[in-house]
This record gives C-alpha cells, sequence and structure tokens, in this order.
C-alpha cells in the first residue's frame, strides 16, 4: 500500500504542482488550500503517513497546524514550507516537532526525496520528536539577523534546527559577518530561552586575567582579589555561555576549558569547592582552528568538544542580495536613534553599495549606514553620499571616481598622483561638514593637516625633530611649536 501524502497550501499554483511531482513519485497524495481542511479529514478518517503544510494560511495557520498534528500522532513527519525564511519561523517550525524546513522556492526534486527519507525512517523507527514546548518570543530590535538570500535561508534552517539540540556549536566566519547574533538566536530558540546569556570575547580580556573571567576566583586568590568574583560559567548557569575569539585562548586555560566540556565542574580560582555548571556553549571564531591545531596553538581535543555542530557564516561580498534589506534595516535604526525623521537610500546608492566588496562585512554597512544618516541633508540619501563616504573611510577603491559621478579637486597640471587619494578624503570631509551646515570649520582643518603632517614625519624620523623638519622643509621650532615640547610623533599601528 503506498503511502498517503497530505500537501496543505493555500497557494495553488504550488499546491497543485508539488501534489503532482510527489503523485508521479507513486505516492498517494490529498491537497487542501487550508489547514482547517486537512484537519477534517483527518477527523472524518482519512489516513496520513506525512503532511507537508505551508506556514502563512488564512485561518489555521502552519505552525498551529503542526501543533494540532502533534496532538494527534507525535510520530506523524511533518514538513513546513514558507518563502518567509528566518530564524523564529524555523526555529518554531523545529520546536513544534517538525522534522524538516523546505524554504521557498525549492527544486521538486528536494520534497521527492525528502518524503522517501522520512517514510523511510519512520518505517524503520519511530522518529523522537524534537523540540521544547516553551515558546519563546521572536528576537526584536537591531540585534535580530537579517536576510533572505540563499546562504542566509539556508543558516536560518541550521540554527532552528541546532536550537533544539543540547550540543555545543562552534560559529565559524569573517570578522563582522554577526558570529554573536546568531549565538543569541541560538539561545533565544532553545528551551534555555529563559535562563541567561552570558558572552565573552576571550580575545579581550589580558590572558592573566581570563582564568578569573571564566571560572571566578575567591577572596584572596591573588592580589587584589578582595572579594568572591563569580565568573561566567556560575552566571550562564542553565543558560548559553558564548565565547567569541576561542582561537587566541591560552593552553593552559584551554586544558581548563576541556575538563568543564568533558564534565560540567570546575573550581574557582584559588577554591576548593567544587562548582558544577548546566551551560551549553557557543564558541566563535575568524581563525582556522584546524591549522592552529597543526601549529600547536590550539588542542585538537578541545575542538572535537567545541566542533559538535558548525554553523558558517557566509561574508556579506557572498550574499550581496541582502544588501538592500540590511541597508533599509541600519538606515532606520540610525534615524531613530539619531531622533530624526525618515531615510531612505536612493536607488543608485543600493547599487553603489552592493557594489562594495565590504571587507568589514555586515559590520562595515552598518557603520556605514550610520555614517549616511548622521551626514544626510534631507530624507533622500544620494549616491554621491555613499561614495564620499566610502573615500572617506579609505574603502573607495571599489569606486573609480568617474563612476561616482563627481570630479576630485583640481590638482594642477604637474601635480603628484600620490596626492589624489588624500585630497578626495578632504573633499569629501569638507562636501560632509558642509551639507551639515557646520560652521568655521577652516581652522579646524588646517590644523588637523599641519599636525597629520609634522606627526607623520616625526614617527618616519624616530622622534627627531630636526631631521623631519629637513626633509619636510620647515624649522625646527615650526615642528616645536605645532607639536608641542611633548610630542615625538605617532605611536606604530
Amino acid at each position: 500500500m503506498s503511502a498517503r501524502l497530505f500537501v496543505v497550501d493555500d497557494d495553488r499554483t504550488v499546491r497543485f504542482v508539488l501534489a503532482e511531482a510527489l503523485r508521479e513519485a507513486g505516492f498517494a497524495v490529498q491537497a487542501f488550500d487550508s489547514a482547517d481542511a486537512a484537519l477534517t479529514a483527518m477527523a472524518s478518517g482519512d489516513r496520513v503517513d506525512l503532511v507537508f503544510t505551508d506556514v502563512r494560511m488564512p485561518g489555521t495557520g502552519g505552525l498551529d497546524f503542526l501543533e494540532a498534528l502533534r496532538r494527534r500522532d507525535p510520530t506523524l513527519p511533518v514538513v513546513v514550507m514558507s518563502a518567509y525564511t528566518d530564524v523564529a519561523t524555523t526555529a518554531g517550525a523545529f520546536r513544534g516537532g517538525a522534522r524538516d524546513y523546505l524554504p521557498k522556492p525549492f527544486d521538486l526534486d528536494v520534497p521527492v526525496q525528502l518524503a522517501r527519507d522520512l517514510l523511510k525512517a519512520r518505517a524503520d523507527t519511530s522518529a523522537a520528536t524534537t523540540g521544547a514546548d516553551a515558546v519563546v518570543p521572536e528576537p526584536k530590535g537591531p540585534a535580530q539577523l537579517v536576510g533572505g538570500s540563499a546562504p542566509m535561508r539556508a543558516l536560518f534552517r541550521a540554527i532552528g534546527r541546532y536550537a533544539q539540540l543540547p550540543l555545543a556549536v562552534l560559529v565559524t566566519g569573517e570578522t563582522g559577518t554577526g558570529k554573536e547574533l546568531v549565538a543569541r538566536a541560538l539561545h533565544a530558540e532553545s528551551p534555555r530561552a529563559t535562563r541567561p546569556f552570558v558572552a565573552l570575547n576571550t580575545a579581550a580580556i589580558p590572558a592573566e586575567l581570563l582564568e578569573s573571567e571564566l571560572f571566578g576566583h575567591e577572596a584572596g586568590a591573588f592580589t587584589g582579589a578582595s572579594k568572591r568574583h563569580v565568573g561566567r560559567f556560575e552566571q550562564a548557569d542553565g543558560g548559553s555561555l558564548f565565547l567569541d575569539e576561542i582561537g587566541d585562548m591560552p593552553a593552559g586555560l584551554q586544558t581548563r576549558l576541556l575538563r568543564v566540556l568533558a564534565e560540567g565542574e570546575f573550581f574557582r580560582v584559588g577554591g576548593r569547592e567544587l562548582i558544577r555548571v548546566d551551560v551549553r556553549v557557543i564558541a566563535a571564531t575568524h581563525q582556522d582552528l584546524a591549522a592552529r591545531v597543526r601549529e600547536g596553538k590550539f588542542r585538537d581535543d578541545l575542538l572535537h568538544r567545541l566542533d559538535v555542530l558548525r554553523l558558517s557564516l557566509p561574508p556579506l561580498r557572498e550574499r550581496r542580495d541582502d544588501i538592500p534589506l540590511l541597508a533599509a534595516r541600519f538606515v532606520n535604526e540610525a534615524a531613530q536613534a539619531m531622533g530624526l525623521g525618515s531615510r531612505r537610500l536612493a536607488t543608485a546608492a543600493i547599487e553603489r553599495l552592493q557594489q562594495h566588496a565590504f571587507p568589514g562585512n555586515v559590520r562595515e554597512l552598518r557603520n556605514l549606514c550610520f555614517r549616511l544618516v548622521a551626514l544626510a541633508a534631507g530624507e533622500r540619501i544620494p549616491a554621491a553620499a555613499v561614495d564620499a563616504a566610502l573615500r572617506e573611510a579609505g574603502r573607495g577603491e571599489a569606486f573609480p571616481l568617474a563612476a561616482a559621478g563627481t570630479t576630485a579637486a583640481p590638482c594642477g597640471a604637474d601635480a603628484d598622483p600620490r596626492d589624489a587619494a588624500w585630497r578626495r578624503a578632504l573633499e569629501a570631509s569638507v562636501q560632509a561638514r558642509l551639507v551639515a551646515g557646520e560652521q568655521g570649520f577652516a581652522d579646524r582643518l588646517r590644523e588637523a593637516f599641519d599636525e597629520t603632517l609634522l606627526a607623520t614625519a616625526l614617527t618616519h624620523h624616530a622622534g627627531h625633530r630636526q631631521r623631519a623638519a629637513a626633509q619636510l622643509g620647515v624649522g625646527r621650532n615650526t615642528v616645536a611649536r605645532k607639536l608641542g615640547p611633548g610630542r615625538r610623533g605617532r605611536k606604530p599601528g
């Protein structure tokens, strides 16, 4: 007897095409335009072995339908489909007991193979339902992950599945891709959502203090330890601990961390009381940890403990289709933060953003949008403003000057081409101040120019003022007067 499948979707085209594909694969299929109609058929005795359902439908929605199906038969495999692929929807589906999630549009071979796999798994053994009954609110505000591109839809789907599992997760990706946002989403959509989420950047804490930050210390454990300090592991008990830049953790602490991950227990620094905690560790890095293992800088056994589940974040240059959505969100966020009215990017401005490589990824895009809003003269932000902001930030190489529709300040027939970059940056800075209505800034810019010129020369000559002055062609007293008696040039870096 062939397996009996339900296809539930208010979109007639999707319903028809999917049902026909499944029938051609040998399944008996009933199609319904609403969850209520499918539930009525089940109540009247119609047998069903697998359900494909949309999320957003009139009447009973897909997630409520999923809950009703789970009450009737917890072993019934359900596949949720949706064109609205985000963390909250995918996590809600898996938390509700869905066996898989199909983002629309999809290739018809995918649901056909999925049906075969799920039905075989059900025949072999009754697949255990996943998830918890706790209802987790949808993430709100600027910290929400945003994206509709194929890489992000795959990421949301993975977050939704992994959030329900009590296993360690390693989040990898370039700087600025949003690794902490992923960690927060994993926590917010998990059964631990009502418990603490604690974050620690291991690279930002001096090595001698990191042990105390992680595990706490007792009073008198070391000089300056006047009272007991509760570490991050204790703070996160019952919840999630996010360890950012885990690849930079000192070797000695890697050993201690390995014990906590293996045993769930530790001692505070200077303490004798064994502390037991229940913490889900989510680690993140922009480094190749396997390479660091080969170099002897990271423990192989610790990597295996952390890398149970892995989420790899795509750089922004690989998801350019998300830039308009992200930019609109950041522009709106910036306008609200600054108490300004509506701001929007011109179509050409969005195209400029999509052409940029964004080595700083989403973080760079957000900072750029805030800068654009701060300097915007009106509601509409033009492409020229994007070009100017990128040049001012030293990231303008993606746009030839001619393509930006602007011209550089005249340099003269015999001008040194090396001057073009700083002249463009100066032009952008002046233009931004003019647009903002700033008054009387010429003297400040001249002073900044002189200070930069002289300080750079001093740095080049290791603080030797006479040599710096001689190469610049100015008097030594000029250097002393403009920089002051205590200045010896810029610090390296």
